[in-house]
């Protein structure tokens, strides 16, 4: 069941990109089991290799009234059940130390957020586990510094590490893919591209993250026509009521019509 995931980025032979997608956080399991159903049914068919994602918990928050999750345990257990129904390999993100080896005994890959891939402390516990660890590029970093948090996590005695670009700040609301840092994350680790993410709008006075979440199928055609190896991106049945990260979603209804044109971007690339 466990898909080994460098392996089979390096050497799938449809040459097709592979997806982490789900919602932004796990609301309970119905949605949970909805919506992977729903990506399963689309990403066999178009043979693009899967991994469903969804965050035990959210620990970078603009409020202290905003939605942090269900319970730790809770919400594993759900993503464990998920791994287990639909046989896909799944992705949570950690935030402290002690998060590693816990949601180690539930999921297939750590993610590093964006604002941590520097604490060195959290990448060598993620690295220890043995799972897969998916490092967020931080929005202040460059594309080349991101070899030292690769090298971290090798070091660590893991290469099973994975880059994925979320963008760059750019002013204090706005957030910029530079596309030529891809050809250069690809020397350290294969490279994602996270579509939804970088196209939020943070900071904004309410407290709540905004988002263009109508530019999210020219971030992703644009990504697979430089390259990427990956592609993440946040999904709901209803975004507009989902409890994190709502405004710059795809909507689960519109998934299956992208991923088909991703897929006939991907075919083009490789033929050229």
């Amino acid at each position: 069941m466990r898909l080994d995931l460098v392996p089979q980025i390096k050497h799938t032979d449809s040459n097709n990109f592979f997806l982490l997608s789900g919602p932004c956080a796990i609301e309970g399991e119905e949605m949970a089991l909805r919506i992977a159903e729903k990506i399963v049914g689309i990403t066999d068919k178009l043979q693009i290799p899967y991994v469903f994602k969804g965050s035990f918990k959210k620990a970078n928050r603009s409020r202290v009234d905003s939605f942090t999750g269900i319970g730790d345990e809770k919400a594993l257990k759900i993503l464990r059940k998920v791994s287990e129904t639909f046989k896909v390999p799944t992705v949570t993100d950690i935030h402290e130390i002690s998060d590693a080896a816990m949601a180690a005994e539930y999921v297939d890959v750590l993610q590093i957020p964006a604002f941590l891939v520097r604490q060195t402390d959290l990448l060598v516990a993620a690295a220890k586990t043995g799972k897969v660890v998916n490092l967020k590029k931080g929005q202040f970093m460059s594309p080349e510094s991101m070899k030292h948090a690769v090298t971290k996590v090798t070091d660590s005695g893991n290469d099973q590490v994975v880059i994925t670009d979320r963008g760059t700040m750019f002013g204090y609301q706005d957030m910029i893919v530079d596309f030529r840092g891809i050809p250069t994350m690809k020397q350290y680790a294969p490279v994602v591209l996270d579509v939804t993410h970088s196209l939020q709008q943070p900071n904004q006075a309410s407290g709540v993250t905004g988002g263009r979440p109508e530019l999210i199928s020219t971030m992703a055609r644009a990504g697979i026509a430089a390259g990427v190896d990956g592609i993440f991106m946040e999904t709901h049945f209803d975004p507009a009521n989902a409890k994190s990260d709502g405004a710059n979603m795809l909507h689960l209804d519109h998934l299956e019509k992208l991923l088909t044109n991703l897929v006939a971007i991907r075919k083009t690339i490789v033929s050229l």
